[in-house]
């Protein structure tokens, strides 16, 4: 009874799960298969990963701009730009920029169901059919030209041969050669108004350096300060009230940090300027009516006084 017996089996324990449990069922329509290099990706953020997925979903020729992805998931446009990004470095897309023969410049995105890291999609050019060769004239034979074997009559009694017959080489299909890029616009410079007033470019001063109270992104050096500050006077000049010209530079700004709020400031006072109000010219107001001191007719002079037809008569000699 003192010796301890150490044949007994150990007590069953239970079997608990770890991890994931998989509950599949077989899909027969609208499915699509991804590959575990790119679900199980190392490198890949998920969003990159749910990115790649949605693409390799969609149908041929389906919008996957950065501004078509944002309006249809919750991530902004920052991070599915890092997305497109992290898939364009591992070889899972490719994006090129294409000019149309409208001169309008278009994005090309190709999605690669595998990685294709140093494989650029080429575009598939038939090849030439292969012709038979043809043999080799005796050694020390000269060699004829073509036109002389083309006349060389056919054996007697044998029919004559049909012409050889080339099978046409289909044409490689090439890209049209992109036309010459147009030149770019000449940029506007920055309006300026037609008379200095010190009054009115105290008051675009004030509105520019204050702008900053509406957005603390529009915090603008002093030197931009004085480079804007004529624009806005030609603002003023043209009748507009400043608040409306603070609402114009203020208004409708992008979310994202602004690298430069003086070049988006410049863009809108050169781009949204008014015209000018136009001058209406005034129409002459006519003499009033005044009556001759010599006849007591009615007759338009700005000051009292005979009429023409007196006066004439007055300046007359008189008769002796």
């Amino acid at each position: 009874m003192g010796t301890q017996n150490f044949s007994a089996p150990p007590c069953a324990q239970p079997r608990i799960p770890r991890g994931v449990t998989h509950i599949n069922v077989r899909h027969a329509t609208r499915y699509t298969v991804i590959g575990n290099h790119l679900a199980q990706h190392r490198e890949l953020s998920l969003t990159a990963i749910g990115l790649a997925a949605h693409i390799q979903s969609l149908p041929e020729g389906a919008r996957v701009d950065i501004k078509s992805l944002a309006a249809r998931f919750r991530e902004g446009e920052t991070r599915i730009a890092a997305g497109l990004r992290e898939l364009e470095a591992h070889g899972y897309l490719s994006r090129r920029r294409e000019r149309l023969p409208s001169g309008r410049v278009v994005t090309h995105t190709v999605s690669y169901n595998q990685p294709q890291r140093d494989q650029p999609q080429r575009l598939a050019v038939p090849a030439p059919r292969p012709t038979a060769p043809e043999p080799d004239p005796a050694p020390g034979a000269p060699r004829k030209p073509e036109r002389e074997r083309a006349a060389v009559p056919p054996a007697a009694g044998l029919p004559p041969a049909p012409a050889p017959t080339t099978a046409a080489t289909p044409a490689p299909h090439m890209a049209p050669a992109p036309g010459p890029a147009p030149a770019p616009m000449p940029k506007r410079p920055l309006p300026t108004p037609g008379t200095h007033d010190p009054s009115r470019h105290l008051t675009a001063t004030v509105l520019l350096t204050s702008l900053h109270r509406e957005d603390p992104r529009l915090l603008l050096s002093e030197r931009d300060v004085n480079r804007l500050a004529p624009a806005v006077s030609a603002w003023l000049e043209r009748g507009v009230a400043p608040e409306a010209v603070r609402a114009t530079l203020t208004s409708g700004l992008p979310r994202e940090p602004l690298r430069h709020p003086a070049g988006v400031m410049s863009h809108r006072l050169t781009e949204s300027l008014p015209p000018r109000t136009p001058t209406v010219p005034v129409a002459a107001r006519p003499h009033p009516l005044q009556n001759c001191d010599g006849c007591d007719r009615a007759f338009r002079a700005p000051e009292p006084g005979r009429c023409a037809r007196c006066g004439r008569r007055s300046d007359l000699p008189e008769a002796a």
